[in-house]
């Protein structure tokens, strides 16, 4: 019996003695790989982030400005010189860009009209829905201001409304597509840079953007308050364009950037020394190039 009993203690000592050794080399740094945690999870891939900086197809939507009006021949669209699909080299607009001119030319579509006020908008974005595209550009809002006088213009209120509406439209189907929202340009500034040329002011008779460019050369106070007015409705529909854009997190506003950008007599059409040129186009392409690509939107 006394025997029995060493014997287990000492198979007891043995095992301990193994185990110790096992804790030891575990302790002491062994190479030999850790035993997996059955119950581990593998970790998850990074998000995609949700702004897609090189988009592989465009749709444009908006007014005169989208289309080239008056950048090519007088009272006439040109858009081959579209700051947003346009083809020539002069221009380089955003399709071109971002696709290439060969992809330029067979995924961007441009759906603005000449005259197109906000309330236009809602459908342009339902046309350019039903292309699929991964980019939407929007630039509404002068012909809103662009009335037959101040008190005709288009009110806060409404556009809100309406550039919420399209927003809706866009979203219904395409969910994850980007838009890029350009600000309404200076009224004011285009009426002071082109007041000086009288071919200018001839075509401005012919009813462009009265309740701003009517009685030109005009400075007397009740001309002074009614541009004033058009100003400040200006800027007021470009907070609404910041504010409804940065409640979509696919949407980038350009910060102001075409508002304050200081368009001279090289920027403005000869014909009515008002719209853009050639060259005023592709400054306004490069403000929106530069927005998209950015890694930050505009803050």
């Amino acid at each position: 019996m006394r025997n029995r009993s060493r014997r287990s203690r000492a198979v007891l000592a043995i095992a301990v003695a193994a185990l110790l050794g096992v804790a030891g080399c575990d302790a002491s740094g062994d190479n030999s790989p850790a035993p997996k945690d059955a119950t581990a999870k593998a970790q998850p891939s990074p998000k995609p982030p949700t702004w897609n900086r090189s988009p592989k197809s465009m749709a444009a939507v908006g007014d005169s400005i989208t289309r080239g009006f008056d950048a090519c021949t007088v009272l006439s669209d040109c858009p081959e010189v579209s700051w947003a699909t346009g083809s020539d080299p002069q221009v380089r607009s955003l399709a071109v860009r971002l696709l290439g001119k060969a992809g330029a030319a067979e995924r961007s579509w441009n759906y603005a009209v000449t005259g197109a006020r906000m309330a236009d908008v809602p459908g342009q974005m339902a046309l350019a829905a039903a292309k699929k595209p991964e980019l939407v550009t929007v630039m509404a809002g002068a012909n809103d201001a662009c009335r037959s006088s101040a008190s005709a213009m288009t009110s806060v209120a409404d556009f809100r409304a309406e550039f919420e509406d399209a927003m809706d439209t866009l979203r219904a189907s395409l969910p994850k597509t980007q838009v890029y929202v350009s600000s309404v340009p200076d009224l004011k500034r285009l009426w002071s840079q082109g007041r000086g040329n009288p071919l200018g002011k001839q075509v401005w008779k012919l009813g462009i953007c009265p309740s701003m460019l009517g009685d030109a050369d005009a400075l007397d106070s009740a001309a002074i308050l009614r541009r004033a007015r058009v100003q400040d409705r200006v800027e007021e529909y470009n907070t609404v364009l910041r504010e409804v854009c940065a409640k979509d997190r696919r949407c980038r506003f350009d910060g102001n950037a075409v508002f304050e950008y200081r368009f001279g007599t090289d920027q403005l059409s000869h014909w009515d020394w008002f719209h853009p040129s050639k060259d005023g186009q592709a400054r306004i392409a490069e403000i929106a190039y530069r927005t998209i690509t950015a890694r930050n939107p505009v803050t």
